[in-house]
């Protein structure tokens, strides 16, 4: 990754018409634990896994509350993202204090956007290294989005970042088209199941991840430890039934020829000359 002579700074371009510390920033948020968001009609659910700096030490917050109809996941530094979710904030407190209204995502994922393309655009300053995915329900219905240190902000059905996020699109990719209709504990179970794929530090467990929903007469809510851990428990219990399955022996059919030989018929005896 290292270029030398084009990556002083973000606004030196390289022959290529590459901008290398933008293309570290996004490496950045590549680096990061996984995050995952999905959305249907009426909800949004967002989910990650969180990292421990050692044994001793408490694992790192990466779902942030913004307001009540909004909240973001992170994958990246930490703390750019807490200066972002700290900004976000500030502007839907600002909104509602002016307008008695909440702020629409759209709007506000437009302003952390245009935000972070500043840093692209200033030699003295550097991109945020944090990506956020951005879930929120407004009057126009849900949204999922995504915001990129580069500036650009994309709208998605489901998405995923971060370390090893590429099973994790693998799976939302193959499940994606029953998201629509599907209901709140639905979307759970599709969020836990693409964690889990992207899951490196040993089995997904109430502790090393974080969900939250959003949607529909339902407020922003972080779900952790003993409230997660029943959904946790029937991912578990689900992979174990199908795993059964899989191993059991297939019942041998009922038409289906067996193994040991069938008695010989007993011979008639010949019949007795007249005499």
């Amino acid at each position: 990754m290292f270029r030398n002579q084009y990556d002083t700074d973000c606004v030196t371009w390289s022959p290529a018409g590459r901008i290398h510390q933008i293309e570290y920033a996004m490496e950045a948020v590549k680096q990061g634990s996984a995050a995952v968001g999905l959305k249907s009609k009426k909800y949004v659910v967002l989910a990650t896994l969180k990292r421990a700096a050692s044994e001793l030490s408490a694992y790192q917050r990466k779902v942030f509350k913004i307001d009540d109809h909004m909240g973001i996941a992170i994958s990246g530094l930490t703390a750019d993202g807490r200066v972002l979710s700290r900004y976000m904030r500030r502007e839907c407190i600002n909104h509602s204090f002016v307008y008695d209204s909440p702020l629409s995502v759209g709007r506000l994922v437009l302003q952390v956007a245009d935000k972070a393309q500043v840093c692209t655009q200033r030699s003295w300053k550097r991109p945020y290294g944090v990506g956020l995915l951005v879930g929120g329900y407004d009057k126009t219905g849900p949204h999922l989005y995504y915001n990129c240190p580069s500036g650009n902000y994309y709208e998605y059905k489901a998405h995923a970042m971060g370390a090893r996020s590429q099973a994790a699109k693998t799976y939302l990719e193959r499940k994606f088209e029953t998201f629509d209709d599907a209901t709140l504990e639905e979307l759970i179970k599709h969020a836990l199941f693409s964690l889990k794929e992207s899951c490196t530090d040993g089995e997904l467990n109430s502790k090393n991840c974080s969900v939250s929903v959003v949607g529909l007469d339902t407020p922003f809510d972080i779900l952790e430890g003993d409230t997660l851990k029943p959904h946790i428990d029937a991912l578990d219990a689900e992979d174990a039934g199908a795993m059964e399955t899989d191993t059991a022996p297939a019942a041998p059919a009922a038409d289906a020829p067996t193994d040991e030989a069938a008695p010989p018929e007993a011979e008639e005896p010949p019949a007795a000359m007249e005499s």
